[in-house]
């Protein structure tokens, strides 16, 4: 298995001339070691980037076999993608022995770089991560990498640092939700996305786009709204469908969303689909919980989750060479039911 290329407490007390257990003493603020020769070590330890690995340390103290294992950055538990994702990764890693630390960021840029800094801190093996939607620096993953840490994103990839990604294709599947909707006669269709600065909302807005272009309708950009989640929907969508001319279909960029706009929609009086179709993109259990049931793209969170502990695990054990970037793209697939005609 390839290891990060981290010193140990071995070199820090090569390098100082004491011994490891002076070292040990010394970072775990024995009154042992004199305040002079403690800090002298704890300072060489910052200045070359060493850290406890908390887990291995806890692992021997109660005489168990190391495990091996892999930390995992989650944006949002409660999404019901990102929750099958860590389902394909564990059942993935469990198969082949390794084992999972699961921290969310909550969608927050200083939460992801407090996840990295931890599960660096601890050794993990590697690190598979979806970034927060306002990461708009990148210098906590060009880390990682720097320090040989195998790191691989999933679905949000960073087009900031070169890393192993995998993601589903976000262009088709929205290209194909909006030619679905055309072809069942809508030609006023709207789109709700996350944010620009994400890959993923870049990819799906062009599939609306070209979709529209390839049948000759022109994007109305009165109908093009940064929206991405069912509350923001319920609050921008009633304006929306009391202007003079109204989208006769919606596209969505996930789900919670596009039943966020059938809620809306229904409470106005239209009548979903007949007056209003709408398509979400996830495919996740609220889609067969909502009246009528959501036409959706499916993204197969399971899929993505196994390809992506299947390149980390490689590059961990070498199977994969150091050096090169693996690219994986899940096909998506059309779901059609209730709310589109």
């Amino acid at each position: 298995m390839k290891e990060n290329t981290t010193i140990t407490m071995k070199d820090i007390a090569k390098a100082l001339n004491v011994s490891v257990a002076t070292v040990s003493r010394a970072l775990k603020d024995s009154p042992r070691i004199s305040s002079e020769q403690r800090d002298k070590i704890k300072r060489y330890a910052r200045e070359h980037d060493f850290f406890p690995n908390i887990i291995a340390e806890s692992l021997r103290k109660n005489r168990v076999q190391p495990m091996k294992i892999i930390g995992v950055v989650i944006p949002e538990l409660t999404h019901f993608y990102f929750s099958s994702i860590l389902s394909g990764i564990e059942k993935y890693a469990r198969e082949h022995g390794y084992s999972v630390m699961v921290a969310q960021s909550d969608e927050r840029y200083d939460r992801e770089v407090e996840i990295c800094r931890t599960f660096y801190k601890n050794k993990v093996c590697g690190i598979i991560v979806s970034q927060a939607k306002d990461t708009k620096k990148y210098a906590h993953f060009q880390y990682l990498i720097d320090q040989n840490v195998p790191v691989v994103f999933y679905d949000r990839i960073c087009t900031g640092v070169n890393a192993s990604r995998v993601v589903v294709d976000d262009y088709m599947g929205a290209f194909n939700a909006v030619q679905h909707l055309i072809n069942t006669g809508c030609r006023r269709i709207a789109f709700y996305g996350s944010p620009m600065n994400m890959e993923i909302s870049k990819n799906r807005y062009n599939g609306y786009r070209d979709a529209l272009l390839k049948n000759s309708l022109t994007p109305d950009e009165h109908f093009i709204r940064i929206c991405d989640n069912r509350a923001d929907a319920e609050t921008i969508t009633p304006a929306l469908l009391s202007r003079e001319i109204i989208p006769d279909g919606f596209f969505a960029v996930n789900d919670d969303t596009a039943i966020g706009i059938v809620y809306v929609a229904k409470r106005m009086g239209y009548r979903v689909p007949q007056d209003i179709s709408v398509c979400g993109f996830t495919n996740g259990q609220r889609a067969v919980a909502c009246d009528p049931l959501l036409t959706t793209i499916d993204q197969r969170g399971t899929e993505v989750g196994g390809a992506a502990a299947e390149i980390l695990i490689g590059q961990v054990e070498g199977t994969i060479p150091d050096d090169k970037i693996e690219k994986r793209i899940i096909r998506t697939r059309l779901i059609v039911r209730g709310t589109t005609r």
